[in-house]
């Protein structure tokens, strides 16, 4: 007999991670291979655009894990767009991690209203699309390679 809570646990959740992991790691060569090396590590890479007064114009927050870069956020501030502001965050993203970090690939999610058609211009492309995911809303997971 089993007993089935909903809430939030840090701690388990932890112990979770950590079981997952080892489980995922005996089951795959190609895992615990790369547990043996830095790429196993996920590494931060954030940038950061200010504008003359300093104040946050834009910025890119995502990581580097396996030879690929994760970009989780990019955001440039309405006055900005159009100013080629976020091509630049994310050119030089894309360049730290395959030259710094040694990554091959990049990968992200965006909304089919935010910003597809500019992933597109640099020349990412669409790997899976989450129908209503929000309700209403497309979700894509896009991935280009590095180099």
């Amino acid at each position: 007999m089993f007993r089935i809570e909903a809430e939030v646990d840090k701690e388990r959740r932890d112990l979770l991670r950590s079981r997952l992991r080892d489980t995922n790691t005996a089951a795959s060569p190609f895992i615990a291979d790369l547990r043996r090396t830095p790429a196993a590590r996920e590494v931060p890479l954030h940038l950061w655009a200010l504008d003359d007064c300093g104040d946050l114009a834009g910025g890119l927050v995502g990581h580097t894990w396996a030879t690929w870069l994760h970009v989780t956020h990019l955001w440039v501030d309405a006055p900005h767009r159009g100013t080629g502001l976020g091509s630049r965050l994310l050119v030089r993203a894309e360049r730290i991690a395959h030259r710094d970090r040694a990554c091959t690939a990049a990968r992200l999610e965006t909304w089919d209203f935010q910003a597809p058609g500019f992933y597109r211009r640099h020349h990412y492309k669409v790997v899976c699309a989450i129908p209503d995911y929000p309700p209403g809303i497309t979700e894509y997971t896009m991935i280009k390679p590095l180099g």
